[in-house]
């Protein structure tokens, strides 16, 4: 796995947000869950906090849907990937989820960050395997499986 630089942007007022720190090491478990399937050569990293109406244009243009999601991921080359996190969404998950918005936010760095280094969930088999992947990554953070 090569060098990753990361760069988090705040551009929500939405509160809780994580720090950077624990926004990279999430980052760089998920890359290291990645790289122990498949070679990965993401060295330039961009994860941005956005509040609704960004996440709502973001995924309206890119996706054709008229809502804020929870997590979108630009991949711009197998190298420089942008990821956006709608942080008042996330909260909103995550306490209709059960789970802490700390832990919620930890499984959507490392799920964007799955899909920039080439993982998807399009079929059955690759739903498996980016799950389990997820939950590897989180495992190591200590995050419980969010699928349970």
């Amino acid at each position: 796995m090569s060098r990753l630089a990361i760069a988090v942007q705040y551009a929500s007022r939405s509160r809780p947000l994580p720090d950077e720190a624990s926004v990279c090491r999430w980052a760089r478990a998920a890359l290291t869950a990645a790289a122990r399937h498949r070679p990965v050569t993401l060295s330039e990293l961009t994860i941005r906090y956005v509040d609704r109406p960004e996440a709502r244009t973001l995924n309206g243009v890119f996706r054709g849907k008229d809502y804020p999601t929870n997590v979108l991921t630009f991949p711009l080359s197998p190298e420089v990937a942008d990821i956006a996190i709608c942080a008042a969404v996330v909260r909103l998950e995550a306490r209709a989820q059960k789970k802490t918005v700390t832990d919620h936010h930890a499984h959507m760095v490392v799920h964007g960050v799955l899909h920039a280094a080439g993982f998807d969930h399009e079929t059955e088999g690759e739903a498996l395997e980016m799950e389990a992947l997820e939950v590897a990554a989180l495992a190591r953070l200590g995050v419980k499986n969010p699928y349970e």
